[in-house]
């Protein structure tokens, strides 16, 4: 396993040096113990042979206290385990992950499913450590201690001695042997893990939905097809194994038995005495199970290998860089130069060649049919992802050369889609700026219209809000994330379209929310209703992720281009009537 992790990384793990310390414990109590039973040569011989019950007391005494040292130096290096080292080394290996994923670019981070990287972060950890030292235990107790009492017998008789080590060669044969089936059949359970659990959290949020239309049973059907193909696999890796298990552990028996036959032999010839032999059946009893299904434990090792797979492929994403040397922005005022960007796979760029400066206070829409490049802009500006050509600015200062803190205080967003966790109120708000005051808090969803309904909850400012805010309306939710904005307080807004699936009365309060936070900021609004940005400073239109026109609201209109050809179509859609039902007979 130590190959797996980098050495820097194990530099960086105060727990490294006392987990190579357990683990060479468990090994030396391991050899102690093969030891130990190496006693039962002499001790048989002093009891059985020539009785010398002194002789067979002091053996029998030799073994006793070598049992006791290998239980304590066992019982030490297990202590990685019962003094909660392991469970300090899991916990600091998902806050290693942790932080990993809040370096991973967004845009990337959107390609993966939210059950995937929970199984990555939960799953394969746990896979990775928790039982990691007992599998250890147990395959050193099945190879080393029969390995060293092996070497030990070559002392009273070589001949037996030999004979044992002789059944070690085979092992070895038979693990390359399964090795490779194993490794193929712990990769496929664990990606078919991965895919179920992400079936299953997807399944679990998506239930709302789901029941409304009507396609509870249709899904189920594909999460059942899913952990049925888990199912087979597993029946699949069992029924594969059976006969090379046996296989396996038919070869290593027989060539226990052939040491027992050899040592009967010898007896009878005379070469050998009955206490020797008295002892090679008690070795052999005690080996025959351990030996015989080594190299079946050794599949839990592939099974290890796998999950680290998964997290080293986590943790060896690359975050965006940071070029030096440092710049910090004059004003704020935001520049597009020849961005162009594509999505990994996409067939096309979502923007080629676009360029544009947004003024200082003021505000700037984005308009453009679905998939035009809108979005994107809003994205590339909150550096999700970086352009693969040319470059964004704010105040003259390039985004790659801005660090993540910086850029996260310049900008605030207020998405269409509100993500509110299940925490209080204050909390919610609070996230935006952590050091805030209550009383700043609640100033910030006074100006976000938020007191209302925040005061009819069970618990006022202290009620959890469910998963994804589910005790608020899309309008409340809509309020607490302009409100965590407001508390932000960034110089530059982002708007994706915070109106378009309110109801009259809850847009209403948002928009009155709206008008507190754009004042004095620099504001960008991706708009999807033409009307509600008549009044920005400049209109972007966007068209095949490139500018298409750029104006305000009347220079626009004169033009007659896209985007007057848009404003004419929404305006046909207002003046649309019902046909009134016709007049019963």
């Amino acid at each position: 396993m130590a190959r797996h992790l980098p050495p820097a990384a194990a530099q960086r793990r105060p727990l490294a040096p006392q987990l190579r310390r357990a683990l060479h414990g468990l090994a030396l109590a391991a050899a102690v113990q093969g030891l130990a039973l190496a006693c039962l040569f002499p001790f048989f011989r002093a009891m059985l042979t020539a009785p010398a019950p002194r002789t067979a007391t002091a053996w029998l005494g030799t073994m006793t206290a070598l049992m006791l040292v290998s239980s304590v130096l066992r019982w030490r290096a297990q202590g990685f385990d019962y003094d909660g080292k392991m469970a300090a080394t899991t916990h600091a290996l998902r806050t290693r992950l942790g932080a990993q994923l809040r370096r991973i670019p967004l845009e990337l981070l959107r390609t993966r499913r939210a059950g995937e990287i929970n199984a990555t972060l939960l799953g394969n950890v746990d896979e990775h450590f928790n039982y990691a030292l007992s599998i250890i235990n147990i395959i050193l107790l099945a190879l080393v201690t029969p390995l060293v009492t092996a070497l030990a017998t070559l002392a009273f008789d070589w001949r037996l001695g030999l004979l044992l080590l002789l059944v070690f060669p085979a092992i070895v044969p038979l693990y390359r042997w399964r090795r490779p089936a194993y490794g193929r059949g712990m990769r496929a359970l664990a990606a078919a893990h991965q895919r179920s659990a992400a079936d299953i959290v997807e399944y679990t949020q998506g239930l709302p939905v789901l029941r409304s239309a009507r396609s509870v049973g249709a899904r189920a059907t594909a999460l059942q097809a899913g952990l049925l193909q888990l199912q087979q696999l597993q029946t699949m890796a069992q029924k594969k194994g059976a006969k090379p298990n046996v296989v396996v552990a038919s070869v290593v028996e027989l060539g226990l038995l052939l040491v027992v036959a050899a040592g009967v032999a010898w007896v009878v010839q005379g070469s050998l005495d009955l206490g020797m032999l008295a002892a090679v059946l008690v070795v052999v009893v005690r080996f025959a199970e351990p030996l015989a299904t080594f190299v079946s434990y050794t599949a839990i090792f592939e099974l290890i290998e796998a999950a680290l797979e998964r997290i080293e492929a986590l943790l060896a994403v690359a975050p965006l860089p940071q070029l030096q040397p440092a710049q910090a922005p004059i004003g704020h005022a935001v520049t597009f130069e020849g961005v162009t960007f594509a999505y990994a796979d996409a067939g096309q760029p979502a923007l080629r060649g676009f360029g544009a400066r947004l003024a200082p206070n003021s505000m700037t829409a984005l308009v453009g049919p679905s998939g035009s490049g809108k979005t994107t802009v809003a994205r590339l500006l909150l550096r999700h992802a970086d352009p693969q050509q040319g470059s964004i600015a704010i105040g003259g200062a390039d985004l790659r050369h801005l660090g993540t803190e910086t850029l996260d205080r310049l900008v605030g967003v207020v998405f269409q889609e509100v993500y509110l966790f299940d925490d209080s109120v204050l909390a919610n708000i609070r996230m935006a700026r952590p050091e805030a005051s209550d009383d700043e808090v609640r100033a910030a969803a006074g100006k976000a219209q938020c007191i209302d309904f925040i005061e009819r909850l069970p618990q006022g400012w202290h009620t959890p809000l469910g998963d994804n805010g589910a005790r608020l309306s899309g309008g409340e939710r809509q309020r607490l994330s302009i409100a965590r904005a407001l508390l932000k307080d960034a110089p530059i807004i982002i708007l994706d379209e915070p109106t378009a699936a309110l109801d009259t009365e809850s847009e209403v309060a948002v928009q009155r929310a709206i008008d507190a936070l754009v004042r004095d900021k620099t504001v960008i609004v991706i708009a999807h209703r033409l009307s509600t940005i008549a009044g920005a400073a400049q209109i972007l239109v966007i068209a095949d992720g490139q500018l298409a026109e750029q104006g305000t609201h009347g220079e626009l209109l004169a033009r007659q281009g896209k985007y007057h050809a848009m404003w004419q179509a929404q305006q046909a859609v207002k003046s649309w009537r019902l046909a009134a039902p016709p007049a019963s007979a």
